[in-house]
């Protein structure tokens, strides 16, 4: 078994459409970490060797938020400047992270449409997280496409149940390895085909 830990970062969940559903994906389930860093760290003060003891006791990494002007809300950044240092998660002896898998999940107000070359935004989900994605390389991580949440103001609350119900079937097959990441490579969300990527049985008929 994989054990997922989530780094949730959502400075008001209490106006969340989407995050504070998708949040109960986690509700139950056997070797996944919720840690939300908004209400562990309500001051920004990271307990570095706390959150580093948290990454080597996984195996797979995931930040949830939802997506602040291309990029994550500042608590993950402040994380990221504080807990992948030098020694730990990449350079001499940095090792710690080394083969780990990661992936953002994450929600947009835009629709994907918006989010392509031609498109309102001018680049893809993927290029706009180029930084973290090259940060999950120089620490030797297995960068994983996204799970992405569409058009967050628009979806009716079934269609935000479908994606909550969509994240925890993603959950269970990372924690038991059920996943195939071979194909999910393929598209450019880890939820855009989901019947390409679980098993079978994880897929509702």
């Amino acid at each position: 078994m994989n054990r997922i830990l989530i780094l949730f970062a959502h400075p008001a969940l209490h106006k969340s459409r989407v995050h504070k559903h998708l949040i109960h994906a986690v509700d139950g389930l056997e070797g996944v970490t919720f840690n939300d860093l908004y209400e562990t760290y309500p001051t920004m003060h990271i307990n570095v060797r706390h959150e580093q003891k948290l990454l080597t006791e996984h195996e797979i990494v995931i930040f949830q938020h939802p997506f602040y002007w291309y990029s994550t809300p500042c608590i993950l950044k402040e994380w990221q400047d504080l807990v992948l240092q030098y020694g730990f998660a990449y350079g001499k002896n940095g090792s710690a992270l080394q083969g780990k898998k990661f992936l953002n999940v994450m929600s947009t107000g835009g629709f994907e449409e918006n989010y392509q070359t031609d498109g309102a935004q001018r680049f893809t989900i993927r290029q706009l997280l180029a930084p973290i994605e090259q940060t999950a390389f120089l620490c030797g991580m297995d960068f994983l496409p996204p799970f992405v949440v569409h058009g967050t103001h628009q979806l009716s609350p079934e269609e935000i149940a479908n994606h909550r119900d969509d994240y925890r079937r993603v959950l269970i097959a990372l924690r038991d390895g059920t996943i195939d990441l071979d194909a999910a490579r393929n598209f450019p969300r880890l939820n855009s085909e989901l019947g390409a990527v679980l098993p079978p049985s994880a897929i509702p008929h």
